[in-house]
């Protein structure tokens, strides 16, 4: 991939900057979630593309959610803010888990700086609207946290804990959707759990919290993704009256025209 079509956002829409709040959270988010896959869920790839021996490396996430382990724009200044680099020189130094926080907390800075630089133009209000919007995500350190102490209290708690993520055989992907009352995890493009690679940890799509079974969940029966009910306003009792649930994000989408 040339550094043109990186700086231009890799999938943004026509290339195109984001010029409302709206389009520039929708930016932020994409690229958020592609960085957490490359960091969970892809983290075997994205940790053997970080050759040390190579030279000074990026991490970076696109408008459509696709991550990218290359080197840096070569012109200065870039179209748009860099990245970390030299990400690949501390990973054989440090604890995994440690260095994956490392390049976490990197990239939230990252993040927010692009999706700053699109709003210089923006009025204060509409900054100040922005900036909530997107700190009501979790940020993609704090994700990665989360999922290294849920790890540690399951091994000093002594629980074995292989399967809590994975979704019961009833509701595999190609099984009938499943039903919107239980309590139930979505099958992530996000997680990735280090000691068991055939399986992820669950984000909810709104808050990129951790699954947990004793919270309610619901399922998009479109993108099907999964969100805690709380983040999308859904009771257990509402549930039970819908027969196809939409997502906040698939319910805006307009229909195409024939």
């Amino acid at each position: 991939m040339d550094a043109s079509y990186r700086r231009a956002g890799a999938g943004g829409g026509g290339g195109s900057a984001p010029r409302t709040v709206e389009d520039i959270y929708k930016d932020y988010r994409a690229r958020r979630s592609a960085i957490l896959r490359a960091l969970t869920n892809d983290v075997e790839e994205f940790y053997a593309q970080c050759d040390p021996d190579k030279e000074n490396l990026c991490l970076y996430g696109y408008a459509n959610e696709a991550w990218e382990v290359a080197l840096p724009a070569e012109e200065v200044p870039t179209e748009l803010p860099e990245p970390a680099l030299g990400i690949n020189f501390a990973r054989d130094g440090m604890k995994r888990s440690d260095w994956l926080a490392l390049v976490a907390v990197h990239s939230d800075s990252w993040l927010v700086s692009v999706a700053f630089y699109y709003a210089a133009r923006l009025t204060r209000s509409d900054r100040k609207r922005l900036f909530g919007m997107m700190n009501d995500l979790a940020t993609v350190y704090e994700v990665i946290s989360e999922m290294r102490q849920s790890k540690e209290r399951d091994r000093s708690s002594g629980m074995d804990n292989s399967g809590r993520n994975k979704l019961p055989a009833k509701h595999a992907r190609e099984a009938p959707p499943p039903p919107r009352v239980e309590h139930n995890a979505r099958e992530a493009d996000e997680g990735y759990d280090e000691d068991d690679g055939d399986h992820s940890e669950t984000l909810c799509g709104t808050c990129g919290g951790i699954y947990s079974a004793e919270e309610f969940w619901i399922g998009c029966d479109v993108c099907e993704r999964w969100y805690h009910g709380k983040c999308v306003k859904i009771t257990p009792a509402k549930a039970e009256s819908i027969k196809q649930y939409k997502c906040p994000s698939c319910s805006s989408k307009r229909p195409r025209q024939q």
